[in-house]
């Protein structure tokens, strides 16, 4: 009997990707939610040099770093499909854009969530181009597919569509409206394909409940 288990926090996008992953793949998991603010001794155990989620745990091996998490699961449970191409430079364009969703969309995502004034206005400009890039390379590279690995849901589909459960958060405190139907219609297509699979309806909260969990953080770091 394998053991399994995801030590996450729900509005995590990066937790989302794992569990995405797993259900994909068809694995039976554990779920622990963490709470932050006082880590789980497991936690701290697991991810003792870090010291943050998410971590998958199997067979009481731990793995860190959502990315490097999801590469693992699907070497771990090669039966079904493969999450990345068999092409060694598709394979490098995936994990390109994987890490441009961590560095870029996270980051400007936060900087909405966090700031006001001139500083808002920049992340919701740099938040438009950032669409603008992914939009270009949803068009590379799904060759006329509907995701981003073409006929097949994978690595970068995994990696990006948690970050569409915080979309309305986004549009809520920043007062802006994300175009995906006009000005981005392939991401448009893609989320709306996304959100159809199990996996991802089972492994993302919806849009209400981050914007309720978006607006507490935002009160800690914004004075109205």
């Amino acid at each position: 009997m394998e053991e399994v288990k995801v030590l996450s926090f729900w509005p995590s996008p990066f937790g989302m990707r794992v569990q995405i992953g797993l259900e994909e793949k068809g694995v039976n998991y554990e779920y622990q939610e963490e709470n932050l603010t006082v880590k789980s001794d497991l936690l701290l155990r697991m991810n003792p040099v870090l010291k943050k989620i998410p971590v998958l745990i199997h067979n009481g091996n731990p793995i860190c770093e959502s990315l490097i998490i999801l590469q693992y699961i699907d070497e771990a449970w090669p039966a079904s499909q493969p999450f990345l191409p068999s092409d060694p430079y598709n394979r490098a364009l995936a994990r390109f854009w994987a890490d441009f969703v961590d560095k870029k969309i996270y980051e400007a995502g936060t900087r909405i969530t966090r700031s006001k004034g001139d500083a808002l206005e920049e992340a919701k400009r740099d938040m438009l181009e950032n669409l603008e890039h992914l939009e270009g390379a949803l068009k590379q590279l799904s060759k006329g597919g509907p995701y981003f690995g073409g006929e097949e849901f994978g690595f970068l589909d995994i990696a990006y569509i948690p970050f569409a459960s915080w979309f309305h958060s986004h549009e809520i405190i920043g007062n802006f409206k994300l175009p995906l139907e006009t000005r981005y219609p392939l991401l448009h297509a893609w989320v709306t394909k996304c959100m159809e699979r199990e996996s991802v309806k089972k492994s993302l909260p919806t849009p209400e409940r981050v914007l309720e969990f978006a607006l507490q953080i935002r009160k800690k770091f914004v004075v109205d």
